[in-house]
């Protein structure tokens, strides 16, 4: 196992081959990477990032008919559309996300951005990432709302890992040095973002022993990010693109 300095060169390493904008083309980013206007930036990422699990040819293919059927205008969609406007999501699917969460999506977004001041403020409520996340998720869910929706928001205050939104986070949030996330939330310091722990990141970083809870849940998350921290603690989440290249693109093997 590499400890101390061995251990931060390969994270320092790893971190500089993966965080660049090759890693765009295969990745759900690219489809809020269409855009220049934040407001339709944000909206779309939020988009991509709910769905983004499962087959990522899959994903990126259903983001792109979110964003088509707002009339590749997600911002003006979202703020001005009219419940009728909804119909058209009829018929999406994207795994057990249905028609109904799409229109729920657009209802709840459409609330937000006429009386909450949009995605970034309801996100810049709270003194860490699990109360950011989880005021976030009742924000999100004050209005009538069916109950299988729920699921597609994580709740990281009920322990879960809540992946997505954390990715979602770090493309808002990290500076766009490397061409790869957009720096466009100013509300949000990179240093309290916290690592998208998914099966690539989780089984790395336990090989690496910056993870020793087995479960992928937040207790695990929180782990992982304090340990991170050690090597950057103003950006400790930049290491996500270490330990997932790691994973998926070299199958999890550390020399």
């Amino acid at each position: 196992m590499l400890i101390g300095k061995a251990l931060a060169a390969l994270l320092e390493e790893k971190y500089e081959r993966y965080a660049n904008s090759d890693f765009i083309g295969t990745d759900p980013i690219q489809i809020p990477r269409q855009f220049s206007k934040k407001e339709d930036i944000e909206i779309a990422g939020f988009l991509a990032a709910t769905i983004a699990w499962g087959q990522r040819v899959s994903i990126i293919k259903n983001a792109q008919t979110l964003v088509d059927l707002m009339d590749s205008a997600p911002h003006d969609f979202v703020l001005n559309h009219q419940a009728s406007d909804r119909n058209r999501f009829k018929g999406f699917v994207h795994r057990t996300f249905s028609d109904v969460d799409a229109m729920y999506f657009m209802e709840a977004l459409q609330h937000i951005y006429q009386n909450k001041n949009g995605l970034e403020a309801c996100f810049a409520q709270g003194e860490n990432a699990q109360e950011r996340i989880g005021n976030f998720h009742q924000t999100f869910f004050e209005i009538e709302h069916l109950q299988r929706t729920k699921k597609h928001v994580s709740n990281p205050e009920k322990g879960s890992s809540a992946k997505r939104l954390n990715m979602y986070l770090r493309w808002m949030v990290r500076p766009a040095t490397e061409g790869v996330d957009f720096g466009i939330w100013k509300s949000i310091p990179t240093s309290q973002l916290m690592l998208p722990l998914d099966v690539h990141t989780g089984n790395v970083a336990r090989k690496l022993g910056l993870l020793t809870r087995k479960q992928d849940d937040w207790k695990a998350v929180d782990e992982l990010t304090s340990n991170l921290r050690s090597f950057d603690e103003n950006d400790p989440v930049k290491y996500d693109y270490a330990l997932f290249g790691i994973g998926a693109f070299e199958k999890g093997i550390i020399a």
